[in-house]
């Protein structure tokens, strides 16, 4: 028995948003994975919920003429990994996707829920990254954008406001040829567990140089982040082992790993400049390069 001191079920995504900022105390439960977790636990910030799962205006992957990707923030992690649109457009988010836990958690579990639960292990924050998401917020007082870069604030903590409730991952074009992209996590165990570094790349490739380069970590700060040094040393340099070398080095400025029971801070370093120039020869090959 779980200890619930106040639940509503919204029927649509107004009444989530009326019932959301009526009761800010509450905690938003759509694939119910994180939540329960705690309501397991007696955590008691946890005891007043509002249900969102299954909201019509929170599902469905589309995209428009222009290329531009819309993903529902309540859509399951299996539907990203199956997804026709996911598997050519963003590989990298389904590869996240399907790292997650196991079947029967990735048949609930939501992209929304595992980005707005705030944790730096959330696998699926690395590709949106460095796909450059942005998250559709409705609240009371309207609709706003905001990129998935800055949303995450702290530990446990994301940019939302009592009655506020993401409805969509909006992903923009992206070049059609010359790029590539890919996602790493390294675990303790192959299945079933959290991340003890994740990582994803993606990179645009012109006449053997490096036009773009886009890299992002979880588990290496106290936030999911991008790596503006590593991404600049790559800027313009040839696709080459030298050029990898480099950017591992100017990843250091970027991450700032603790220790912790999982793993001490020098091997989540070793790991982490390891792991970037694995993910980087990865997208480069997807990006029709060679390395």
């Amino acid at each position: 028995m779980f200890d619930i001191e106040t639940y509503h079920r919204a029927t649509s995504l107004q009444q989530a948003v009326t019932l959301a900022a009526n009761h800010p105390q509450a905690r938003l439960i759509a694939g119910g994975t994180d939540v329960l977790i705690q309501l397991h636990h007696l955590n008691d910030k946890y005891r007043h919920v509002v249900d969102i799962h299954g909201l019509a205006e929170l599902r469905g992957i589309t995209q428009d003429r222009d290329g531009a990707i819309r993903i529902g923030s309540g859509t399951t992690f299996t539907e990203l990994i199956e997804n026709p649109i996911v598997q050519r457009h963003l590989p990298a988010l389904a590869a996240a996707a399907a790292s997650i836990a196991g079947p029967q958690i990735r048949n609930v579990a939501t992209y929304g829920g595992n980005i707005c639960n705030g944790a730096t292990s959330a696998d699926s924050a690395t590709p949106s990254l460095v796909y450059d998401a942005t998250l559709e917020i409705v609240s009371p007082q309207g609709t706003r954008f905001t990129p998935v870069l800055g949303f995450h604030t702290g530990p446990g903590k994301v940019a939302l406001e009592p009655g506020d409730i993401a409805v969509a991952f909006h992903f923009p074009v992206q070049p059609q040829t010359g790029t590539g992209s890919a996602h790493f996590k390294y675990a303790m165990r192959d299945a079933m567990d959290i991340a003890t570094i994740g990582c994803a790349a993606w990179c645009h490739v012109e006449n053997g140089a490096f036009r773009e380069l886009r890299l992002a970590f979880g588990v290496a700060a106290p936030t999911p982040v991008r790596c503006p040094h590593a991404e600049q040393a790559a800027l313009g340099a040839p696709v080459s082992e030298q050029t990898l070398s480099a950017i591992s080095e100017a990843l250091l400025a970027d991450v700032s790993p603790r220790s912790s029971w999982r793993a001490a801070k020098d091997f989540r370093l070793h790991l982490i400049q390891t792991m970037a120039q694995r993910v980087i020869r990865r997208a480069v090959v997807h990006a029709g390069g060679t390395l």
